[in-house]
């Protein structure tokens, strides 16, 4: 009997979905190496500065697509609730490092903290009868509370290590950092993308969507978990106290725009303009990313928002 040849391996999915991860960090860098020697600008050559802007480009898509559906449904604040609760899972993961001498990445433990809160928060409102307001202040007391337990239990050795998630930090987005960034803006887009329809139903009739038969607490709790996603990506960068910025001020920025599509495509030119801007800003000088961010996406929202209201004041003339 001949015997059957061996079969080559079969390369797993999760290597190669690493090496295309790689492949476009590569290119990142290239382009920006490129872009340093045109220009003479000499921080587009520095590795962490290109990872710096890669992951302020991620945030600025991620943020406004998934806040866009928030701020339509009066639900802007979920951003700062899952962020305290992401606090509470970072705390979580260091404090599990510190006392039992075992490496758990604070990133995957926040994750995992704010996704479940973020269920939480949607089974209160949808099974609980609890306003949504409510819930949310009990959601984000509580895990704020959580997070500031684990901080003293360990004598506040872990203190150190939270302040870069608490407040941002351009030096601690590494090579892998932006791999998760990245991973992440393929699921959010792709999730939003495949969902689009029901999701902007949801959002604007949810009566209408219900009495049509699509199951709203399941798209409910599709957004939750996105914008869960979005928090603790955007940490790296922004820090918690400020990361729900990004899922609100670039949507107020683009609110004048009609269209939901249109108003959405402005909202993330309004975020990758503040995060590129505040990025570059916040290296020249030296001060905080996360706040630098939020300035500029704040000046950029007053700025349209006096320009809009020149323009409807000199078109009211006219007429």
């Amino acid at each position: 009997m001949t015997p059957i040849p061996p079969t080559e391996p079969v390369v797993p999915f999760v290597a190669v979905v690493g090496r295309v991860f790689e492949a476009v960090l590569d290119g990142w860098g290239a382009g920006l190496d490129l872009l340093s020697a045109l220009t003479g600008i000499e921080m587009l050559a520095s590795p962490f500065m290109q990872r710096a802007y890669f992951a302020a480009v991620c945030i600025a898509f991620i943020g406004p697509v998934v806040g866009s559906f928030l701020v339509h449904r009066e639900m802007a604040m979920i951003g700062d609730t899952l962020a305290h609760s992401a606090f509470a899972g970072v705390a979580a993961g260091l404090f599990v490092n510190a006392a039992f001498a075992v490496t758990v990445p604070p990133l995957l433990t926040a994750l995992v903290v704010a996704a479940v809160a973020a269920l939480l928060v949607q089974t209160l409102v949808d099974y609980a009868g609890t306003y949504r307001d409510t819930s949310l202040a009990i959601v984000l007391t509580g895990s704020f509370a959580v997070g500031s337990v684990l901080v003293t239990a360990t004598d506040g050795g872990i203190a150190v290590g939270i302040d870069a998630y608490l407040f941002g930090s351009l030096a601690t987005v590494s090579r892998a950092n932006a791999a998760i960034l990245l991973a992440s803006s393929v699921v959010v887009g792709g999730v939003v993308a495949a969902a689009y329809r029901p999701l902007l139903y949801v959002t604007f009739d949810a009566v209408g969507a219900r009495a049509a038969g699509l199951d709203v607490e399941r798209y409910n709790r599709v957004l939750a978990v996105l914008t869960a996603v979005v928090v603790v990506a955007a940490m790296q960068i922004m820090g918690v106290i400020l990361v729900a910025a990004m899922l609100v001020i670039p949507v107020a920025t683009a609110t004048a725009v009609t269209g939901f599509k249109r108003a959405l495509v402005a909202a993330v030119a309004a975020g990758q303009f503040a995060t590129l801007a505040g990025v570059t800003l916040s290296y020249l000088y030296d001060v905080a990313a996360g706040g630098t961010v939020v300035l500029v996406a704040i000046a950029g929202y007053v700025a349209v928002s006096v320009a809009v209201r020149g323009r409807r004041r000199v078109g009211a003339r006219r007429r």
